[in-house]
């Protein structure tokens, strides 16, 4: 009988700003041994290069830096300011961006054969065919609750009503894009992280990858 650690497992987690689905995936990518991809941070990364560099042609000058980008490096920076946040809304929109990080996470995935990707078009645009996801979740949280949180995140710098605007407007931008819209899979499992504690959003995405490799590789593995 072998371990789910010996198994591939692909994790997509979708969803709105600040639902809770960076920290859920960074607990259920501990708990089931897998590497974590905050797609969000190398949008991230790319506005703070042009921020900070001001290219007059920003495709090739990002297709550029991001040719051997290091996530490791990345993830150690702080990517969350009011203007970093501001400006990926509108960047992430360009499909040409997106084409550029969609390579840069394909990578890392191909390099991860257990690995949690959370994003906002994870399950419908990066991890399909033959990089196909073992289990999805799509995380919503109610406004209030999400915009509370994110102010408390930004030690609660800018108002909250500007937090709830920028939250709310990320939201129906990310929805209505022309390009790989934020949208729930039909076979993804809907996590409201307002109706639950941190424990019962892990017993639920726990209980639920289980079944999936259950259902994938039969009764040969322990479940954790």
């Amino acid at each position: 009988m072998s371990s789910t650690k010996s198994l591939p497992l692909r994790i997509a987690c979708d969803g709105e700003s600040a639902s809770g689905k960076s920290f859920a995936s960074k607990l259920i990518g501990r708990k089931f041994g897998c590497f974590v991809l905050n797609s969000g941070l190398i949008y991230r990364y790319a506005s703070f290069l042009i921020i900070k560099h001001k290219p007059k042609k920003k495709i090739p000058f990002i297709r550029k830096k991001f040719k051997n980008l290091s996530y490791k490096r990345i993830s150690k920076i702080n990517l969350h300011a009011h203007e970093i946040s501001s400006h990926v809304a509108k960047l992430a929109k360009q499909k040409k961006i997106r084409t550029i990080v969609r390579d840069v996470q394909h990578k890392i995935i191909k390099k991860n054969p257990r690995i949690v990707v959370e994003g906002r078009d994870t399950q419908s645009n990066i991890l399909v065919k033959k990089f196909k996801y073992t289990v999805a979740f799509y995380f919503v949280c109610k406004l209030s609750v999400a915009s509370y949180r994110r102010w408390r995140d930004l030690k609660k710098k800018i108002p909250l009503k500007i937090v709830k605007k920028q939250l709310a407007l990320r939201t129906t931008t990310d929805k209505q894009r022309r390009f790989n819209a934020l949208k729930r899979s039909p076979d993804a499992i809907l996590v409201r992280t307002h109706l639950l504690s941190k424990k019962k959003v892990e017993k639920v995405m726990t209980n639920e990858i289980n079944r999936r490799l259950l259902l994938k590789y039969g009764r040969n593995f322990k479940t954790r």
